[in-house]
């Protein structure tokens, strides 16, 4: 991101949002940075890292994308052009459809949950009854109405580092969507064979959670992320000592990181056992947070 903007991000975020760093309550080691767990339908945390803190959240927006297709009305069986992009992709867009080609809104959405299919997710507002501003518009609408006070969208992909929420606002995100059917089952199937049209081909799809595989962890919801900027990222519903528990993840070191961090919060909900984490993850965690801190008070001062 160009310094300008990153600067205009950081000074946005300290006019409009909490700044206050969350002290670590008594809980799980983590590599995240920033976390938040609740049991499901509830927003009150039962351990928060830094919950309230805004920080990128790269693919984890398509949650908020989903959300705001299903409440348009827009039809999903209706067949959805992927058009070329009215805006410049961002470098890492790399994706396998062919431009022209048609696929169900219903599948388009599946694939931009289960598979973080991006070209996918840019599609769904795209299509969006209103056009593609009045989608991002919708976006942060939805996210006001959730009470997602640390929350800002620019884009429905998550290839923006300027689309920020904090980890607390992710748990009121997460249990909204859970609302939704089509968001419980398009994010945690495992395996799709999407068809498309003219041209007429078919492209498999992989989730990229693994979790969703295992029976023992029973995920009803699911959204990994990663951005340079933002870490990787999970959110999930799974079933966690007996009761389903939103777990929410934002900017680890290591692709396998976030599962760790799910299997010691597992295991601190069932024995209180508090866990270890590798010393190269505890070395990112206390970069991460000296860097915030530089920046709220480089930010803070040059405001005065």
């Amino acid at each position: 991101m160009p310094e300008a903007n990153r600067m205009w991000v950081v000074v946005w975020l300290l006019l409009c949002l909490p700044f206050t760093v969350s002290a670590q309550q008594e809980g799980p080691n983590l590599a995240s940075v920033n976390a938040a767990v609740a049991m499901a339908g509830s927003n009150e945390l039962v351990f928060g890292q830094n919950a309230d803190r805004a920080v990128p959240i790269a693919s984890i927006t398509k949650v908020m994308t989903a959300l705001v297709v299903l409440e348009s009305g827009a039809p999903l069986d209706e067949w959805v052009v992927f058009k070329e992009r009215h805006t410049a992709a961002a470098a890492n867009a790399y994706t396998r459809i062919r431009i022209g080609s048609t696929m169900r809104r219903a599948d388009i959405l599946r694939i931009a949950l289960m598979s973080s299919e991006n070209f996918a997710a840019y599609t769904l507002a795209r299509s969006h009854p209103g056009g593609f501003e009045a989608f991002i518009k919708a976006m942060n609408v939805k996210a006001r109405e959730l009470g997602m006070t640390g929350s800002r969208f620019v884009d429905p992909t998550g290839l923006s580092a300027e689309n920020v929420a904090t980890a607390g606002d992710l748990v009121k995100l997460v249990n909204a969507a859970a609302d939704h059917p089509e968001i419980r089952e398009y994010s945690t199937t495992g395996y799709f064979r999407g068809n498309f049209r003219k041209p007429r081909y078919s492209l498999s799809f992989g989730n990229t959670n693994p979790l969703v595989h295992r029976d023992s962890w029973g995920v009803g919801l699911s959204k990994t992320g990663y951005l340079s900027e933002a870490g990787r990222c999970l959110v999930m519903i799974s079933r966690m000592n007996g009761e389903k528990v939103v777990t929410v993840l934002l900017d680890s070191l290591g692709t396998r990181s976030p599962l760790g961090d799910a299997g010691r919060i597992k295991r601190w909900l069932d024995t209180g056992a508090s866990g270890q984490v590798a010393k190269a993850a505890r070395q990112y965690a206390q970069e991460k947070n000296a860097a915030y801190n530089s920046a709220v008070h480089n930010t803070t001062a040059a405001l005065k």
